[in-house]
């Protein structure tokens, strides 16, 4: 008795693992290594996705190699549920979501607006773009998904004494709040100095200074974020994300191949599930601030940073906006690492 006892257990606990790795409830989903399958493809820019912007485009930019197109995201212990397009636009019926952020969040919005094109190839869409915001309208869904450009989140203002970043204000929430889901991200614009810095001084409550620690400033700034998140988002109505922080691939020996001077003719990933050059700064500054949120439940992080880290082969290089003189190693090649952020936006979406 004891020993059918003991083997009905043992059964019942290898059907709930199997049940878990099938759906991937108890696995986490950004722990895993990227694997090459040569019958893979999520969508051609050609045929599926005319509207992409140029500057993501790299095999029409003429990049020669395209193993980068191959690789899958494998989570260890668990796969990933398949992305559908289909459902993804049926359960967002009626909805609205709106990516916020820079050029990273650009890059996300655009793999999402391919990967949901190629799923309904013959419904009409429509795509408008006002000053700042880009929307992306499948009519047959009433599904909006839109991107609004706000690189640092927090806000930027002009006055007699020059463009102040004012680290503890937000004013452009007023747009966000009218939406179903809002998927978030900055940090890229947070090192630029000189002719790209778009602002003059840096206000702290009453504070007004000429510069300071950048990885600080982008703490106090995510802190404003996250107390405007939770004090004007019901979570019960609206899904908040952050994508996390897409890394760039500036430096060979944080690959641990120190001849390497940037991304220029890399063309497969890190192998393995760690990154030899560690965790990103930002990202530790990032997970502090959500962890540190009293509504724990109020923003879901898509933690894409360790393994867009692997793929040092997946930015345009010379084949982006910048064309021969300007290898981009911070944007992403599309089709690429963005639809497997989306994948894993879907992916959460679902167990939410």
């Amino acid at each position: 008795m004891a020993a059918a006892f003991s083997f009905t257990t043992i059964l019942l606990l290898l059907l709930s693992l199997l049940h878990q790795i099938i759906l991937g409830h108890g696995c986490d989903f950004y722990q895993g290594n990227w694997v090459y399958d040569s019958s893979y493809t999520l969508y051609t820019t050609s045929k599926d996705c005319p509207f992409i912007e140029k500057e993501f485009d790299c095999q029409r930019n003429g990049r020669p190699d395209n193993d980068y197109l191959k690789y899958t995201w494998q989570p260890t212990g668990c796969n990933l549920p398949r992305f559908n397009g289909e459902d993804f636009l049926q359960r967002f019926r009626g909805k609205s979501i709106m990516f916020v952020g820079d050029s990273l969040g650009l890059n996300q919005w655009q793999s999402l607006t391919c990967m949901l094109h190629k799923a309904v190839p013959n419904a009409t869409y429509k795509l408008t773009r006002t000053g700042g915001l880009s929307t992306f309208i499948f009519p047959r869904y009433n599904t909006k998904v839109m991107f609004s450009r706000n690189a640092f989140l927090v806000d930027i203002v002009q006055t007699s004494a020059g463009r102040v970043l004012k680290l503890g204000s937000i004013e452009s929430g007023k747009l966000w709040k009218q939406n179903d889901v809002l998927i978030f991200n900055s940090w890229h614009w947070w090192l630029h100095t000189g002719i790209k810095q778009p602002w003059d001084f840096i206000e702290i409550g009453d504070e007004m200074i000429k510069d300071m620690d950048r990885l600080l400033a982008y703490e106090k700034a995510l802190n404003t974020w996250a107390n405007w998140v939770e004090n004007n988002i019901d979570p019960t109505k609206t899904e908040v994300f952050f994508q996390g922080v897409s890394p760039d691939h500036a430096n060979g020996a944080d690959w641990g191949q120190p001849k390497a001077k940037s991304c220029t003719k890399e063309t497969e990933p890190v192998i393995g599930s760690s990154y030899p050059g560690g965790k990103h700064k930002a990202e530790i500054v990032l997970e502090k601030v959500i962890n540190k949120m009293s509504k724990l439940e109020a923003v879901n992080l898509l933690n894409i940073t360790t393994l867009s880290q692997l793929r040092k082969d997946g930015h345009p290089s010379f084949y982006g906006i910048g064309g021969h003189s300007i290898p981009d190693c911070s944007h992403w090649c599309l089709p690429g690492v963005p639809d497997t952020w989306n994948h894993l936006l879907y992916a959460t979406i679902i167990q939410i």
